[in-house]
């Protein structure tokens, strides 16, 4: 859970929202205030009519929004989360209902478990096992895959946004076109956001675009997995920013047989990045239960990126452009409260 910024940090049972006890819809109960982000609240809640947990997600749009604005956030929210609902996957949660009132909207969701990869990482005071880290990279891709085939991509790919169900796999929660945005606002955690989504324009509208960046993000969390950080850390977000765009991750020590695919995840140029199928093809090899070998001096190089991509529009550089010495665009995050501020300048 994060309310954004540089440090991924969660908020638990304060600030806004409805009051303990509300029930949503004649049907939802809010219990105990789980988060909350910029703009939403989680709730742990309950079902009354199926008689079951549920996860309530409480979204808040930027103060005075522009109706008409509001009118279209909330219909594309609800064909979404239709389509969502509609769409049963094992690495995407679950979408039950949706519910809005006063320009107040509630999404119910399955109940998780609510520690996330962010907090099984704490937990592992040893390296774990690269099997274990490439099944769950796997999943991760599933879920990611499952959204592409619906048109939509995710923004967000972080361990935070790694939950899991009881005795099950990894579920990629929080997908970020469940939040009202503004002109000028980029969505997302910046340590784990692509370069090319921190320059003009700021956040890429075309599918594959969006497919290249989710597994940038993709590519950051698997090197925290295995080094216990992130590649790309800062004070400020100017600074982590700057790291994103122009300085090469840390080399690895505990990657292992892992390393070149993080390598080839974390190229700056999107067009040089591994491809999906190239990263599953990987992933699953390593899922099979290679274990975790201790750090390596050298590894081989995974094959270059194969078969047609799409062509460069004119004027675009062939690498990553470097940090401009202007303000950084606005973000907000993530799971399961996505959240956005609005840009200063």
């Amino acid at each position: 859970m994060t309310t954004g910024g540089t440090s991924g940090e969660d908020e638990r049972g304060s600030g806004p929202g409805s009051p303990h006890g509300t029930v949503i819809g004649g049907r939802y109960e809010l219990r105990e205030r789980m988060g909350r982000g910029g703009l939403s609240t989680v709730w742990d809640a309950y079902d009354a009519v199926l008689g079951h947990p549920v996860t309530v997600t409480e979204l808040h749009p930027v103060e005075d929004p522009d109706p008409a604005e509001y009118r279209r956030w909330v219909e594309r929210l609800r064909r979404e989360v239709r389509l969502l609902a509609t769409t049963a996957h094992e690495h995407l949660p679950a979408i039950y209902d949706l519910a809005e009132r006063d320009r107040r909207v509630w999404i119910v969701m399955e109940r998780l478990d609510r520690r996330s990869l962010a907090d099984r990482l704490r937990e592992w005071y040893g390296r774990p096992d690269v099997s274990e880290i490439a099944r769950i990279g796997l999943g991760v891709l599933g879920g990611l895959r499952a959204l592409y085939a619906m048109g939509m991509a995710h923004g967000d790919v972080k361990p935070l946004n790694i939950l899991f169900r009881p005795h099950g796999g990894p579920v990629l929660v929080d997908h970020l076109g469940l939040v009202f945005e503004r002109e000028g606002m980029v969505a997302g955690t910046p340590r784990y956001m692509a370069p090319e989504r921190f320059t003009p324009p700021s956040s890429p509208a075309a599918e594959e675009a969006m497919i290249e960046a989710d597994l940038w993000s993709l590519g950051v969390t698997l090197y925290e997995a295995v080094e216990g950080r992130a590649p790309f850390e800062g004070d400020t977000v100017s600074e982590v920013m700057s790291a994103v765009l122009n300085d090469p991750p840390p080399p690895m020590r505990y990657a292992g047989p892992l390393r070149p695919l993080i390598e080839g995840l974390l190229v700056k140029d999107p067009e040089g990045r591994l491809t999906a199928d190239q990263v599953e093809a990987v992933l699953r090899d390593l899922a099979r239960g290679e274990p975790m070998s201790a750090p390596m001096a050298g590894a081989a190089a995974l094959p270059a990126p194969r078969g047609p991509r799409r062509r460069r529009p004119p004027g675009r550089a062939a690498r990553a452009p470097e940090a401009s010495p202007r303000s950084p665009p606005c973000w907000g995050s993530s799971w399961p409260f996505p959240g956005r501020w609005p840009c200063p300048h």
